[in-house]
């Protein structure tokens, strides 16, 4: 699962990387830690129009919610899907055929369960370099965006981290990005993508501070990122 994130690039490293503009340019602000809890922005660049980054909330709202969108996400949490049904779901399916995404980050935290509590640890690639999660959104009457992170079996890095449910978020290879993007993917293809899609650069990860998960304190600043020691 992937519930907590980090984006504290700039744009213009951004938009170097990826060779996009931001569609609102005035609504990023780069960020050390962002919960889904809180249905926040995340930055994509989505399939229909792949030369810009938009803006989404945290949270696909499909069609059926688009009602009560407070009702709809106290019932279900969509802030990831899992990729191993995503193209069997009534939530996500047709997101999933039609409206594929790359949600940007530069590091994830995931929880690690020992004695005494759950330790979070933040994982990112050498030099905090940025990558892309694996998405799908919808476009709610409104004209809001919506977005969720596709999930997938742990590998044995992240099996040790996240030790209980043993998810992890679905990084997907820079040579992967833009077949994600294709709009003419059978669900063949698309199902290949998500077995075989993951990054092939290892990820690092360390111990953080607990004071992640309290929701009273300001866990955005570049202190969160640094690590702790822990007999674990």
């Amino acid at each position: 699962m992937c519930y907590e994130t980090s984006l504290h690039k700039t744009q213009k490293q951004i938009q170097k990387t990826y060779s996009v503009e931001f569609k609102n340019p005035d609504l990023f602000t780069p960020y050390y830690h962002r919960s889904g809890f809180t249905n926040p922005n995340l930055f994509v660049i989505p399939q229909e129009e792949a030369h810009l980054v938009y803006a989404m909330q945290w949270g696909l709202v499909a069609p059926f919610g688009e009602a009560d969108v407070k009702a709809f996400r106290k019932k279900y949490n969509t802030l990831n899907a899992k990729s191993e049904s995503v193209l069997r779901s009534r939530m996500y399916q047709s997101a999933a055929r039609q409206r594929r995404c790359l949600v940007l980050a530069d590091g994830f935290f995931e929880p690690h369960h020992q004695a005494g509590g759950v330790q979070p640890y933040y994982c990112y690639l050498p030099q905090q370099a940025l990558f892309c999660f694996a998405g799908i959104y919808t476009q709610m009457a409104s004209g809001a965006y919506t977005v969720s992170i596709l999930t997938t079996a742990a590998n044995p890095f992240f099996a040790e981290i996240h030790n209980t449910k043993k998810r992890m978020p679905l990084v997907l290879d820079p040579s992967k990005q833009g077949d994600w993007l294709d709009p003419n993917l059978s669900d063949a293809d698309i199902q290949e993508l998500i077995n075989n899609g993951f990054i092939q650069q290892d990820f690092k990860a360390h111990a953080v501070s607990s004071d992640l998960y309290k929701r009273q304190i300001d866990t955005n600043t570049p202190q969160i990122l640094k690590p702790i020691a822990t007999q674990d």
